[in-house]
C-alpha cells in the first residue's frame, strides 16, 4: 500500500495529490484516460511471471517510438522512431546546437559567442559523448571533461521552499556556487582541479569469484577562488545517457506516486520517495524526473541548467549572463558576456525549444537476444531477486496532443523515477530538494549493455566508480541490501545470466 494515497478518479485523470498539492504534469497536454484504459494498462504492465518467453511488445524498450539496435558508437543518436517526417529538421537543428562549440565573448561569431567565463565543457556533447555515459579521468593526467563536482552549504530554515513538504534548505558555496568549473576563458582562472584517489576492497562472492570494489576519495584541489566553506557539500556526478528522456518525462505523474512508500508501509524494505522539487519554469512545485537526484522537473528546465553550469551559457530560464559566477567572483561577473544582442540570451527561446526537442526525441535503441534461453532466466533472476521493486519495467505513457512520438506508449524503462537510500557506501552526503545524501533516484535501465559499444566504457553510478555491471550491483546498499547480497550468493550460473539480462536490455 503506498503511504501516498491516489484516488482513481485522480489516477483518471494523470493527476496526482498527496502532501504537496497537486503534483500533475502541467508541462504536457494530456488527453485524460478512460477507466477501460486503466484497466489495460494495469494488465499490460503488471509484473511478469512466466519466464519462458517474452512479455509481448517487450524488445520495444520504447514503445513505436524505439529504433533498431545499431552497431556502432551511433546507437543512442538517432531520432526516435516514429518521429513525423516535418519534424526531422527540427531534431537535426537542435543536434546541430547540442554538438555547437560556444566561443567566447566578444567574437564575430555572434550566434555562438559566450562561453563562461567558468565552464565545464565547451559544448553539450563534449559531456554526453555520443549521447552517452560520462566517465571519470583514466589517469591523473586526463582532465574531468564529462565529470564535475556539484557543490553546496546548508542553509537556514528561512531558506527551505514552504510549499514542498521535507525539503531540506541549502545554499550556493558563497565562493564558488552551486558547481565547480574546472575550465575558464582566457584571462580567467578555472576554479580547481579534480583529484580522484581509489582504494580497493575486495568482495568474495559465494562461489569464490573475487570482485574488486573502487571507493573514491575526491579532492578539490588548486582552488582559485579561496578555500571552500567550511560546511561545503561535494557531489561528484558524471553525465547521464540521454535516451529516452521524452518518455520518461510523459509517464503519468499518478503512476510514479502510486508505487512511493516512504513509511514502507507493506513491509518490503523499499521505501521509495519522490523528490519534489520547485519549478523556475512553471513556478510551482512539481515532481522532479531527471537529474541523479531527480532535481529538475522537464527536460527544457534540466537543458537550460546545464547550459548555465556547464557551458556559462544563459537562457530565458537561466538568463545571468555570467553563468554560475559568483559575487565573489567580481572578474568574472563583470567581464564581457554574449547576452544583450538580439537574441536577448546567450541561447534564445528558439533555440532552448530545438535543444529540448533534440532530447526528448533520443531514441531507446530495441533490446537485442529477447528471446535467449540465458537471458531469459537472467530475467528470472532479476524479477525473484526483487530488483523490480526499485527498477519497476514498464508504463504506458500519457495520451498528448501535441507529442506523438511519446504519446499512449508502452515503454519499458526499469526504473520507478523515485529516490532511494543506497547506504553510506555511496552516500555522497549532500542533499538537494527533498533527496537525502544517501538517496539516488533509480536510474533507467534501458540501453544499458550499449554502454560499452556507445561510450568505450564499462563505468556506472553516479561517479563511475563501478567499472562493470557486477560491480554497480555489489554497491547496492541501503534499501537493496538484501538484493545485493542475494547475488553474492547466487550460483555461478545465475548470476551470469543475470549480467546477460542486464546487457540484453
Amino acid at each position: 500500500m503506498a503511504a501516498l494515497l491516489v484516488s482513481t478518479a485522480a489516477l483518471v485523470e494523470g493527476h496526482a495529490a498527496g502532501p504537496f498539492g497537486d503534483l500533475g504534469d502541467p508541462h504536457l497536454n494530456v488527453i485524460p484516460r478512460t477507466a477501460e484504459e486503466a484497466a489495460r494498462i494495469a494488465d499490460v504492465t503488471a509484473l511478469a511471471t512466466d519466464f519462458s518467453a517474452p512479455q509481448r511488445f517487450e524488445e520495444k524498450s520504447g514503445g513505436a517510438a524505439t529504433v533498431r539496435a545499431m552497431t556502432n558508437a551511433d546507437a543512442f543518436s538517432q531520432p526516435s522512431g516514429n518521429i513525423r517526417f516535418e519534424d526531422q529538421l527540427d531534431f537535426r537543428v537542435g543536434n546541430g546546437l547540442f554538438r555547437k562549440l560556444w566561443v567566447s565573448s566578444p567574437s564575430s561569431t555572434l550566434a555562438s559567442d559566450g562561453l563562461g567565463p567558468l565552464f565545464n565543457a565547451r559544448s553539450c556533447q563534449r559531456c554526453h559523448i555520443k549521447d552517452g555515459r560520462g566517465h571519470p579521468p583514466e589517469t591523473p593526467e586526463d582532465n574531468a571533461i564529462s565529470m564535475f563536482l556539484r557543490v553546496s552549504i546548508p542553509g537556514p530554515a528561512d531558506a527551505a521552499i514552504a510549499d514542498i513538504k521535507d525539503y531540506i534548505a541549502t545554499l550556493p558555496e558563497p565562493n564558488y556556487g552551486l558547481q565547480m568549473q574546472d575550465f575558464a576563458v582566457q584571462g580567467h582562472a578555472a576554479e580547481y582541479r579534480l583529484d580522484i584517489v581509489y582504494e580497493e576492497e575486495t568482495v568474495v562472492l559465494a562461489d569464490g569469484t573475487e570482485v574488486s570494489l573502487r571507493h573514491p576519495q575526491y579532492t578539490a584541489a588548486d582552488l582559485a577562488y579561496g578555500p571552500l566553506h567550511p560546511q561545503a557539500m561535494l557531489s561528484p556526478r558524471v553525465a547521464p545517457q540521454m535516451i529516452g528522456l521524452g518518455l520518461l518525462e510523459t509517464i503519468p505523474a499518478a503512476d510514479i506516486l502510486k508505487n512511493a512508500d516512504p513509511d514502507d508501509l507493506d513491509g518490503d524494505g523499499i521505501s521509495g520517495r519522490p523528490n519534489v522539487i520547485w519549478s523556475v519554469e512553471y513556478e510551482r512545485p512539481m515532481l522532479g524526473r531527471f537529474g541523479l537526484k531527480a532535481g529538475s522537473p522537464t527536460i527544457k528546465e534540466q537543458s537550460a541548467a546545464a547550459f548555465a553550469g556547464d557551458i556559462g551559457i544563459s537562457s530565458p530560464l537561466f538568463p545571468a549572463g555570467a553563468g554560475e559566477c559568483t559575487p565573489a567572483q567580481a572578474l568574472c561577473e563583470n567581464a564581457i558576456h554574449g547576452d544583450g544582442d538580439e537574441r536577448g540570451t546567450e541561447i534564445d527561446a528558439e533555440g532552448m525549444e530545438l535543444v529540448t526537442f533534440y532530447s526528448r526525441n533520443l531514441a531507446v535503441p530495441a533490446r537485442r537476444a529477447v528471446a535467449d534461453a540465458q537471458v531469459l532466466r537472467g530475467k528470472e533472476v532479476f524479477y525473484n531477486t526483487g530488483c523490480t521493486a526499485c527498477h519497476t519495467p514498464s508504463y504506458v505513457t500519457h495520451r498528448l496532443e501535441d507529442r506523438p512520438e511519446q504519446s499512449f506508449q508502452l515503454i519499458w524503462p526499469y526504473t520507478d523515477v523515485l529516490l532511494h537510500d543506497m547506504g553510506p557506501g555511496l552516500a555522497d552526503n549532500r542533499p538537494e530538494a527533498r533527496a537525502t545524501g544517501q538517496e539516488w533516484r533509480t536510474p533507467p535501465l534501458w540501453g544499458i549493455g550499449l554502454t560499452k559499444q556507445v561510450s568505450g566504457h564499462t563505468y556506472f553510478l553516479h561517479d563511475g566508480r563501478a567499472r562493470s555491471l557486477l560491480e554497480a550491483v555489489l554497491w547496492h546498499g541501503g534499501e537493496a541490501l538484501g538484493q545485493r547480497d542475494t547475488v553474492i550468493n547466487l550460483p555461478t550460473a545465475d548470476r551470469d545470466a543475470l549480467i546477460a539480462y542486464l546487457e540484453s536490455l
